[in-house]
């Protein structure tokens, strides 16, 4: 080591795929490929839904989804049935790592971490995420760096993300991710050489962009694989992209930097989506007021919630709901009567057969046995169908309980539940040894053992012990078993009915 203080940088890859990663591309990822030759890798298992959030904040605290009390991009505020919350920043109460950092004195550097927006105040700078409003009145702390950002792009815009996401025009959509994408490591590279830090992290939502936008092209497992296509490398070289501007980058830190690379999912082809709700209709759970008249989202349909017993969320996982006499307005399922209602349920969903008759491979959680706690407004079920493999609709007027066209339109993949993690110290050379039963919790704590700050109890997990290079037993079971005015969540309406379009384009609810 030189003399140079301890650092710690982060590269956060949403969605990179291991299979890719460390299989079929990595004779092609020469930087990601010495990284892991230089010290230690592996699937990182993400948390329960393996979802853009929560899966960051709990990476990022080290608590599951249930402790931090977020389930997904938008929540049930309430036990009424139609008022929702988006998770942004304000949802996160839990601290994180530049938190803890802070209180050591620490300064960091954060760009595009999910659920920084509405931006805090932090010891370092920050550009906030994909889920900041269009023309916000902030998106970055300080404010004065939004300015230095302009200069430095020669006035094109930083982009948040892709603006409609679902599109046809493939070649507009790659495009336009490459710009994104150029202009977000134009700025890494210029905070990482221009500001002093201890802690740097950047994510990059490029990737998971990618893989749903042209997933279909290049695996032949896909139902709508086209063999030979133009966009047949279009992710491939992508991951070839990245992998320069991670060596860009690195070149930038400096060989002394300590180096972590992650993703919190994977991805996998999507087979066809479950129409839940359809589902639930048919066996009686849902009842509703009148026909739908084409496909239409549940919420623009008006339940009978005096007939109805349970409906569902959609999206890359299904969040089922359960209408409690004495919890929700008006319930119709008496409380000493739940747990048998909610066991039925979960039977019958993990027994359903797909469209050839064959068992799906469908999983039904409670949420009470996977989380050590349960907070906020939780589904009653979370709901896996097909092992992640089949997208949850919650449109209602397909005629059918299985589609094979997305509802909110194109879409070639789905989350799967490994990500990946890449460690590189410089003051614990490895020689590439591929770790196991890593998950997602382990990173924060990690992170603060390698910067020598006193890691908090609220954190649930233990850092990777590289010098053993092997996780502990207790690092693999961290995972339990199977002009108005803004609200405090830190929108106007107006802002959360565009993120909600957004989100909705996305293919996350």
């Amino acid at each position: 080591m030189s003399d140079k203080k301890r650092r710690v940088m982060v590269i956060g890859l949403d969605c990179a795929e291991p299979s890719l990663v460390f299989d079929r591309w990595r004779q092609d990822l020469p930087n990601l490929s010495r990284l892991m030759s230089t010290g230690a890798w592996g699937r990182l298992r993400s948390c329960d839904p393996p979802i853009t959030v929560p899966a960051w904040s709990s990476m990022l605290s080290s608590r599951d989804p249930g402790q931090l009390g977020f389930y997904g991009f938008r929540n049930r505020a309430n036990y009424s049935y139609d008022e929702m919350r988006i998770a942004n920043a304000t949802a996160v109460t839990a601290p994180r790592v530049w938190d803890v950092l802070a209180k050591a004195g620490m300064q960091s550097v954060l760009i595009g971490v999910p659920q920084t927006y509405p931006v805090p105040e932090i010891n370092g700078w920050l550009v906030s995420d994909f889920l900041t409003p269009p023309n916000p009145r902030q998106w970055t702390h300080p404010l004065a760096l939004a300015g230095e950002i302009a200069s430095l792009l020669g006035g094109e815009a930083y982009e948040f993300d892709v603006k409609d996401f679902r599109t046809e025009d493939k070649q507009w959509l790659l495009d336009s991710i490459y710009a994104m994408t150029g202009r977000r490591w134009q700025v890494a590279r210029y905070l990482a050489e221009s500001k002093p830090w201890d802690f740097f992290m950047l994510v990059e939502m490029g990737v998971d962009r990618m893989h749903h936008g042209f997933w279909r092209y290049m695996d032949p497992n896909s139902p709508h694989y086209q063999p030979g296509h133009q966009l047949e490398n279009a992710i491939h070289d992508y991951y070839v992209y990245i992998d320069g501007q991670v060596g860009q980058l690195l070149a930038v830190a400096g060989p002394e930097t300590a180096v972590m690379v992650v993703s919190d999912h994977g991805a996998k082809p999507m087979l066809g989506g479950f129409c839940v709700n359809e589902w639930l209709r048919q066996q009686g759970y849902l009842a509703l007021k009148s026909e739908p008249q084409g496909q239409v989202e549940l919420a623009r349909l008006e339940v009978d919630w005096a007939r109805t017993r349970a409906w569902a969320s959609g999206g890359y996982y299904a969040r089922l709901f359960m209408n409690v006499a004495g919890r929700e307005p008006q319930g119709t399922i008496p409380p000493e009567r739940y747990e048998a209602e909610r066991d039925r349920l979960k039977a019958e969903i993990e027994a359903l057969p797909g469209p050839d008759g064959k068992p799906m491979g469908n999983l039904a959680l409670k949420p009470e046995d996977i989380y050590r706690e349960v907070n906020g407004v939780p589904p009653d079920l979370i709901v896996y169908f097909g092992g992640l493999s089949w997208r949850s609709v919650g449109s209602l007027g397909h005629g059918s309980i299985y589609t094979f066209e997305n509802d909110t339109g194109p879409d070639d993949a789905n989350h799967a539940e490994d990500g990946i993690a890449i460690f590189h110290d410089p003051e614990c050379p490895g020689s590439g040894e591929a770790l196991t039963g890593l998950q997602l919790e382990c990173i924060a704590p990690t992170i603060l053992d390698w910067l020598g700050v006193a890691i908090p109890d609220s954190m649930m997990a233990k850092p990777v012990s590289l010098s053993s290079l092997q996780p502990t037993a207790e690092q693999a079971a961290t995972n339990p078993p199977s002009h108005q005015e803004r609200d405090e969540y830190g929108y106007t309406p107006e802002e959360e009915a565009e993120i909600s379009e957004h989100l909705a384009s996305l293919g996350y609810l």
